[in-house]
């Protein structure tokens, strides 16, 4: 097969969450013919899990008596493809596609959409000052989190919209602590509380020292 590029994509339908190239449709087609009642098969993608910094998923054909209301489905090319409700917004933006790698085999899921590396952190009610959630959510969901990593973060002092974080443990010196700051406890504390618009990393990971009180 031919080297895949960026632009070679079948038309993405409208409602459709994710794109599928022409050497991968080609790819499901022949793989689907061989499959029993093949013209009543969909193929199912899902988000099944987490992968390193990656999503893992699953792709696998389902007769269209098993479809349910829930599931979001658009067709192309004369192919169904359902995507499960719990996996729409991981999958916005993605293409289906063939290695780049020809000798690989199978197909691949290019994913612009990353994982919290801290897990999924859920909603809660967080009373009391701006300081005071930001404590309750560190404590709540975060470093319970971090902490199967041997790592914590502490809430030095909020100054406006900015909140001072410092991070230890397994977390200080770490050379993914950047992200996970940026990708985790950052996103975590925008989306739980509004009036934070911007989480700084105050721990000098190369001494242990902390730059806020210098």
């Amino acid at each position: 097969m031919s080297e895949v590029t960026q632009e070679t994509t079948i038309e993405t339908p409208e409602g459709a969450v994710m794109s599928i190239t022409p050497e991968a449709m080609e790819k499901v087609i022949e793989v689907r013919a061989g499959e029993e009642e093949s013209e009543e098969l969909a193929l199912r993608i899902s988000v099944t899990g987490v992968q390193g910094i990656d999503y893992s998923y699953d792709l696998a054909f389902i007769h269209s008596k098993d479809l349910t209301d829930s599931d979001l489905q658009w067709e192309t090319n004369g192919l169904t493809i359902v995507v499960p409700e719990d996996s729409h917004t991981r999958l916005v933006g993605a293409t289906l596609d063939i290695p780049s790698n020809s000798a690989q085999g199978g197909l691949v899921i290019r994913n612009p959409n990353r994982p919290n590396p801290l897990g999924d952190i859920e909603h809660l009610e967080l009373t009391g000052d701006i300081p005071e959630r930001v404590q309750q959510l560190l404590e709540q969901r975060i470093n319970p989190a971090l902490a199967s990593h041997g790592g914590f973060a502490t809430l030095i002092g909020v100054d406006g919209p900015k909140a001072y974080i410092t991070m230890g443990g397994g977390c200080q010196g770490c050379a993914m602590s950047q992200a996970t700051l940026t990708e985790g406890i950052q996103a975590a504390i925008l989306e739980a509380i509004p009036e934070i618009t911007e989480v700084i990393d105050s721990t000098d990971h190369a001494s242990g020292s902390n730059p806020f009180y210098s």
